[in-house]
């Protein structure tokens, strides 16, 4: 599988990592391993899970995600050969962990976290949320003393804005602790109208994208092809998606499907994964067939022109050609 630089950490990641939030609870266990043998045996080394995978379902308790996953390596004896990732900061009920940064919660949901996934250092570790009545420094430092300990190797962030981003990355030069090294955020091909902001789940939106291009942060997207509302009559957009700007998109989107002779979902994660900044994808899919589309996408060859037609796609600058994008460089250097 195509391998993608993880920020400036030094570590090559698959190009397409595999979202694993309702193993063991609506993706029943053996589904669950199936599909990871699929993920596995198209090269694929990328995992992603969260210690409150996946509470909020009917029987779901948090942690069910992480003991499939931990079972997984164990009986396939290949956990060296995985990059895995996990989150804290929403609840996991089996650990009796609430919604929050302190630094205690950080520490007690990595040990729980090991035990579940059944190994002694986690690959990258997501704060999940940015829950902002814990000050930055309590929750770095708890981070670092992670790292320094050899349980987690890297961390992130998750639905956070690029000014936070910025001051939590800030905070950890200042002291000489672990930065965050990537941002995983809602993300897809339509965007949400102007102004549209999620309390929860931050979108990521051109501010972030040019703020991760200057100071290479790896960028990750959930959600990418929103549960199938690009190819599912049954499913739709969110209202905050609907009007003008998504039906442009749209149109270029089945344009350039209908040029290369991929799927409208197979587009899309290669235009991710051909973007600057480069977009790590998390596929999702309780079903083989669908893993294999998605799994796809990584022959698809976009051309730049394709790659620039998409982007640009009812973007102001094209509709205004008299006006001239600002360069971040350009910001930098005045």
């Amino acid at each position: 599988m195509k391998t993608i630089p993880l920020g400036s950490t030094g570590v090559e990641v698959s190009a397409l990592c595999l979202g694993t939030m309702y193993y063991g609870t609506t993706t029943d266990a053996q589904t669950s391993m199936n599909l990871l043998d699929a993920y596995a045996e198209a090269g694929g080394t990328f995992l992603d899970t969260a210690n409150g995978y996946a509470r909020w379902v009917e029987g779901g308790q948090g942690g069910e995600s992480e003991g499939v996953l931990g079972k997984w390596m164990s009986e396939r004896g290949n956990r060296q050969q995985m990059f895995v990732a996990t989150k804290v900061g929403f609840p996991s009920f089996v650990d009796d962990l609430g919604i929050g940064l302190s630094a205690s919660q950080i520490e007690k949901a990595c040990e729980y976290s090991l035990k579940r996934l059944g190994t002694d250092t986690i690959d990258l570790m997501y704060a999940h949320n940015d829950m902002r009545n814990t000050p930055v420094e309590e929750r770095l430092e708890a981070f670092d003393r992670l790292v320094t300990a050899g349980k987690v190797r890297f961390i992130g962030a998750s639905n956070t804005v690029a000014w936070r981003l910025e001051q939590a990355r800030r905070t950890s030069r200042e002291h000489g602790w672990a930065e965050y090294c990537c941002v995983q955020s809602r993300f897809s091909y339509i965007r949400p109208r102007a102004g549209y902001v999620n309390e929860i789940h931050a979108v990521v939106n051109d501010e972030l994208l040019d703020y991760c291009l200057a100071e290479n942060v790896g960028v990750l997207a959930f959600s990418p092809l929103f549960g199938g509302a690009y190819v599912r009559e049954d499913k739709s957009f969110p209202e905050e998606y609907s009007g003008p700007d998504t039906d442009a998109r749209l149109a270029v989107l089945h344009q350039v499907a209908s040029e290369v002779g991929a799927t409208v979902n197979q587009v899309i994660l290669a235009w991710m994964i051909g973007s600057q900044p480069r977009v790590i994808p998390l596929i999702a899919a309780s079903r083989e067939e669908q893993q294999q589309e998605n799994l796809g996408a990584l022959d698809v060859e976009l051309s730049t022109e394709q790659l620039e037609r998409l982007s640009q796609a009812n973007n102001f600058y094209t509709r205004h050609p008299d006006r001239q994008r600002p360069s971040i460089a350009g910001m930098k250097e005045g």
